[in-house]
Parts: C-alpha cells; sequence; structure tokens
C-alpha cells in the first residue's frame, strides 16, 4: 500500500458508510433473490450444489459490484475531479487529495480481485450442481475455467480489479489515473457479456443495454462514495469536486434510464411481464431509480450552490449519504435480478421457418436474399452504435453552434461532412450493410470497406480536434476536462507514433491480413462484442490512415504531400493484392461459420468469398481516388500560400533574396571570367 506520506487517509468515522451501504444492498439481495425464488433448490433431477452455495452467490456480488464501483470512482475523482495544488501539479505527491483516491481505488480493487474469483468459484459450483467440499471440485473446476464463458468473463474481470489494486498503490501520475480508469471500465464493461440476455433472440440489444448499465450505475454509485470518503481531506476544494461529479452523475443519470427502459423491454416481454416476481423487482428498482433523481435535482438546486461557503457542507453531506443508502438498495435488488429468471427465455431455438443455421450462430433468423429494394428497405437497429452516432453528431453541432454565438465562424462544409460521415456510418450498421454483412461474406466485405474508407474519409474532414479544443472551455481550477484530455492527446508521444504515416499505412494494412487470417473473423461474426470490437478497429484504423494523409486538426509534423501520395499509393498497392489473394484464395476463411450458415441464397460460399475479395479490390479505389485529389488539392494551396508569402516579403524588403541571388551570379560570372 501506499506510505501515509503521499495519501491522508479519511476519518473512521466517514468510513462507516461503506458497510452501511453494504449492509443495504445485503439485505436487499437477499430478500429480493428469496423473492423470485433465486436461492431455492433446483427441480427435482437437477444437481444442486448447496445451500451455501444458493445463498452466498448473490452476497458475493453484492460486495463485488460495490468494490468495482468504488475503485471506479475513486479512479474518476482522482483522474479528473481532484484539483491540482496548481494548475501544472500532476503528480500524488504534489497532491495527497490525488494520493488519497488512489488509495481507496487500491483497496477497492483489492476486494473486486477477491470478490471476483469467489464469485467464479461459485458460479462453477452453481452452473455444475457440485458442492465446494465434492472430492473432484477441485479438478472439475481447473478443467472448466476458460472453456466456459461465464467463468471467463468473470476471471477476466478479476483480473482487472487485481491490475487496478497493484497499479493504483504505485501510482504517481494524474496519467497514470487516467489509465487505470479505462482498465477499471474495461473490466466492469466485460461482465455484461455473461449477464440475462446475452444467449437471447434479442441478444445484442441486451447486451448493449447491460454494458452501458453497468459502466454508468458504476462511475455513479462509486464517483459518490469516493467523494464521501474523500470529503474530511478535501476542505475548500469539496465544493470544485462535488460540480465535477454532480456533471459525471447527470450523464450517468441518463445513461441508466435509456438502458434500463432498453433492458426491461428485451425481459419483460411487455407490460405482463411487471405483474411477475421479476417485474416487481424491476418496479422496485425504478421507485429507487426516481428517487435518485430527485436527489440529484436537490443537489443542483440548492445543496452545491452553497458548499463554497463555510459550514455548508452537512447539508450536502446528509443527502449524499442518503443517496448512497438508496444507492445500496438499489445495487441489491439488481444482484438478485441478475440471479433471476425474466421472464422471456433467455434460450435460441432453431425453427422451421428458419432453415439455415443462422439464428444459432448469430442470434438471429436468416434475412431472405437480397433483391434491389433491400438497399433502402432493410433495417436492423443496433442501439449502441445507433447512439454513438446521434450523439457524436449532437456534441459536434452544439460546439459549432457554441461557436457561432459567441462570435466565432466555423466552416458549414466541415459540418456537413462530420454530418454525412455518421449518416452513412448509421446507415451502414443499422441498414442493409449491417443486416446481410453477418451472414454473407461480400456483404461483409461492403460493409467493411464503408466503415474503414468510406466513413473515415468524412470524419477527418470535419475536423473534430480543431472543433473541439476551439469550443471546450479551458478548465481553471486544476482539474482535468475534455478539453485538456484531448489537448494531452495532440501532444503526447503516442500520437507522435501513431501519427507516423508510415505506422498509419502499416497497421491498416497488416490488421486486414491479421483479422481475416486468424480466428478473430470467427468471433466478430459470432459474438456481438466480437462485432463491436471489429467496427470500433475499422473506425479507428481508417481514420488514422485518413488523418495522416488529408487530416485538418493539429497533431505531428505533417509530411509534404508529395510523400504522403507516395505513402497512399504503396499502401492501396498492398490492399490490392489482399484482394487478389481473396479472390485467387481456394481456402474458405472462417469456415466454421460460412461453411455450416447454409444459406439458400449463397450456394456456394468459396465463390461468395471470391467476390468479396473483389470488392475489397474495386471498393477500395473510389476512397484512394478521393483521398489523392484531396492531398493534391492541399498541395497546390500549400504552393499557392508559399508564393503568396513570398510575394510580400518581396514587397517588405525589396525582393532582398532576388537581389542576393542576382549578386551571387555576378559574383560567379566575374570568377570565371578571371
Amino acid at each position: 500500500m501506499a506510505s501515509p506520506s503521499r495519501a491522508v487517509r479519511p476519518s473512521r468515522r466517514t468510513w462507516l458508510v461503506v458497510p452501511a451501504v453494504l449492509a443495504v444492498g445485503l439485505l436487499a439481495s437477499l430478500l429480493g433473490a428469496r423473492f423470485t425464488g433465486a436461492v431455492s433448490p433446483p427441480p427435482d433431477g437437477l444437481a444442486d450444489a448447496g445451500a451455501f452455495v444458493r445463498w452466498s452467490l448473490p452476497l458475493v456480488r453484492v460486495v463485488h459490484d460495490l468494490a468495482a464501483s468504488v475503485a471506479l470512482g475513486s479512479l474518476l475523482l482522482a483522474a479528473m475531479m481532484v484539483p491540482g495544488a496548481s494548475r501544472d501539479a500532476s503528480r500524488a505527491t504534489e497532491e495527497p487529495r490525488r494520493g488519497a483516491a488512489l488509495e481507496i481505488a487500491a483497496l477497492g480493487g483489492f476486494v473486486w480481485a477477491i470478490a471476483g474469483a469467489v464469485g467464479v468459484v461459485l458460479q462453477f459450483a452453481a452452473a455444475a450442481g457440485m458442492p465446494l467440499t465434492h472430492e473432484d471440485f477441485g479438478t472439475a473446476l481447473t478443467g472448466s475455467l476458460w472453456s466456459v464463458e461465464t467463468l471467463r468473463v468473470g476471471l477476466l474481470s478479476a483480473a482487472a480489479g487485481a491490475v487496478v489494486a497493484s497499479a493504483a498503490t504505485l501510482a504517481r501520475s494524474r496519467a497514470m489515473a487516467v489509465l487505470l480508469a479505462a482498465l477499471a471500465a474495461l473490466g466492469i464493461l466485460v461482465l455484461g457479456l455473461a449477464g440475462h440476455g446475452a444467449g437471447s433472440a434479442n441478444h445484442e440489444s441486451a447486451v448493449d443495454a447491460l454494458a452501458v448499465h453497468l459502466l454508468g450505475a458504476s462511475a455513479w454509485v462509486g464517483g459518490l462514495a469516493a467523494l464521501v470518503l474523500l470529503r474530511p481531506r478535501l476542505g475548500p476544494a469539496l465544493g470544485v469536486v462535488a460540480r465535477r461529479y454532480s456533471t459525471l452523475a447527470l450523464w450517468c443519470f441518463v445513461a441508466l434510464g435509456l438502458s434500463g427502459v432498453l433492458a426491461a423491454s428485451t425481459r419483460l416481454g411487455g407490460p405482463a411481464g411487471l405483474a411477475t416476481p421479476y417485474g416487481l423487482l424491476v418496479v422496485v428498482k425504478v421507485l429507487v431509480f426516481v428517487l435518485l433523481g430527485t436527489a440529484g435535482w436537490r443537489h443542483r438546486r440548492s445543496t452545491l450552490r452553497q458548499l463554497d461557503a463555510p459550514g455548508s457542507a452537512r447539508p450536502f453531506l446528509r443527502l449524499a449519504v442518503g443517496e448512497l443508502l438508496l444507492m445500496g438498495l438499489a445495487l441489491g435488488v439488481a444482484t438478485a435480478l441478475t440471479r433471476s429468471a425474466p421472464p422471456v427465455p433467455e434460450t435460441v431455438v432453431e425453427t422451421a421457418a428458419d432453415p439455415s443455421r443462422a439464428l444459432a450462430l448469430t442470434g438471429f433468423p436468416a434475412p431472405p436474399a437480397p433483391t434491389a429494394g433491400s438497399w433502402l428497405t432493410t433495417w436492423r437497429v443496433d442501439w449502441l452504435l445507433l447512439a454513438v452516432a446521434v450523439l457524436a453528431v449532437a456534441l459536434y453541432l452544439a460546439g459549432a453552434l457554441g461557436l457561432r454565438r459567441r462570435g466565432d465562424s466555423w466552416p458549414a462544409l466541415r459540418s456537413v461532412s462530420w454530418v454525412a460521415g455518421w449518416l452513412v456510418f448509421a446507415w451502414a450498421t443499422n441498414g442493409v450493410l449491417g443486416t446481410y454483412g453477418r451472414v454473407a461474406f461480400s456483404w461483409h466485405m461492403t460493409l467493411h470497406m464503408v466503415e474503414g474508407m468510406v466513413v473515415p474519409l468524412f470524419l477527418v474532414l470535419g475536423a473534430p480536434v480543431t472543433l473541439a479544443l476551439r469550443a471546450l472551455p479551458a478548465r481553471r481550477d486544476g482539474t482535468l476536462g475534455p478539453r485538456e484530455l484531448v489537448l494531452g492527446l495532440v501532444h503526447s508521444r503516442y500520437l507522435k507514433v501513431v501519427g507516423n504515416p508510415v505506422f498509419a499505412a502499416g497497421f491498416f494494412f497488416l490488421s486486414l491480413v491479421v483479422f481475416y487470417w486468424t480466428g478473430l473473423f470467427g468471433l466478430a461474426l459470432t459474438t456481438h462484442p466480437g462485432h463491436l470490437l471489429m467496427t470500433a478497429h475499422f473506425l479507428v484504423a481508417g481514420y488514422l490512415f485518413a488523418w495522416v494523409l488529408v487530416g485538418l486538426d493539429p497533431g505531428p509534423a505533417r509530411w509534404s504531400p508529395a510523400l504522403r501520395l507516395i505513402v497512399l499509393f504503396a499502401t492501396i498497392s498492398f490492399h490490392a493484392f489482399f484482394g487478389v489473394a481473396m479472390i485467387s484464395s481456394s481456402t474458405l476463411l472462417a469456415p466454421d461459420f460460412f461453411g455450416a450458415i447454409g444459406l439458400p441464397w449463397v450456394p456456394d460460399p468459396l465463390a461468395d468469398q471470391r467476390t468479396a475479395g473483389s470488392v475489397a479490390w474495386g471498393l477500395g479505389e473510389l476512397p484512394t481516388l478521393v483521398l489523392a485529389l484531396v492531398v493534391s488539392v492541399q498541395w497546390a494551396r500549400s504552393d499557392r500560400v508559399e508564393s503568396i508569402r513570398r510575394d510580400r516579403a518581396a514587397d517588405r524588403d525589396g525582393d532582398a533574396d532576388l537581389a542576393a541571388y542576382n549578386a551571387r551570379l555576378a559574383q560567379l560570372a566575374e570568377r570565371d571570367g578571371r
């Protein structure tokens, strides 16, 4: 653990809030699980791991979720909300309040890791119906740890907690706190893979909703808990930190509300589901959510405004502790829900209406044979990707309008380009390409080309980083905001590496080879998280490649247009070889998927793969031409600007450069004459 010299621990009285919240969560979890029958013995004929395992599972999960939330919330406070002694103070040794937050994160991560490991053991016992005292329990457990998805996910989350605990103990800088917060968020997000709905017929919406719900709840609960624990050491900075946290809490509240509605719609199956024991617990969560929203409104209306006055922290803390107790209740109810069967069955069953295996492999029935009208009429909404597109457009337009309100200009073509890019992305991922790209190789490759080459070109020309640096306010209180994060990235060593055209081009091309000729392709086709990661990778790789060629945003020193054209044509040549290799290949890629899906309108999967190679070769030419034209236009514009600069310099100094050049020529001629 960190030494007391670098972190001042909260008082013992303050720490009492943790066991109080934990007690409320444990009690709510037990009552909820008993109410829904989640802790009842299994039906006759099914093996039972015993009452100890059944009752321990929800209790351990409450401890796990609360500890993970505290770890994430403490890291968010340490990274972005605790002010430094000065604007330049970034190390915990210079700011003991940040050190205290890192200590709390280390303790939370330690408990998170232990509870996660214990939960994995209990989950295996419950799934296998094997008591912990069984003589073969250890052997069976070790043989199943990585092969069973729920156990594998639990191990990954517990490992993230262990890394957070170890690194937070040694952390010194704000940058490390940011990285650990990202790791903690990832460790919490991965738990969504094993939650309710992961195998249901509407599993993509369920997984999306659960992931957003987990992350939003953890940041909300953990941030408030860390704020209360740090309160004795914050002193006059309590108002600053509380107001920064309030903004985060509002975003979490909105995310929880939207994801909760989506999750309930996939699990309840309609209003009738509210009358079931599962549905009644959902109603309890909704009521608690409304109460928490009311408390947040009270904070923003009164207590936050009074925090800067001496002796005004008590009303804020009373309301915050009350919120934490309500959050403990919601946490316990949520844990009981994870152990209870929802009204909507969570199994994917093949039907006679779908003779292919698409439903079992992807979670959706196979779409009918595509027609010309399918390009406009076929839709299957991925709510997460659609929300990302809507949020990106809304934030960009808000920034552009903010500039215009204060009298600054922003080119309309950049806004048009940004909006067009996200519209194409939303259509590709939610429309015909996103539907048919999940089952047929040629359609998948079309989706890949649009995501990796067409959309990034529009987004890069929108210059979002420049807009963010101009529109976002700079923080003067020593905390870290969105503008500071963007500015830090622009000037980071990391961007100097990835912003090198050779690296960007190599990353763009080699990722194609690695993705399609390894098991990553099959993982992206058969799992929703794999599909999301694939989409993010295509978008990032394409954006980086387009940015180093034609980007308008600040970054490392840009290469000359001639060198950028060489990089462009070299990369596209390799891209063409990739398409030719796929066309000439006689081996089916992802054979376990395309060889088994059995689409009636794709009789020859290998021929469809060759069509995909043609798409990769041909469809990449048009974006390449556009990139080359943009680089050429920028080249001509830079030459024109340089000429204007030289003409103005000549007007100022009487064309001194030309006079010096002519004098030099005269000297050379005179020397040659002698």
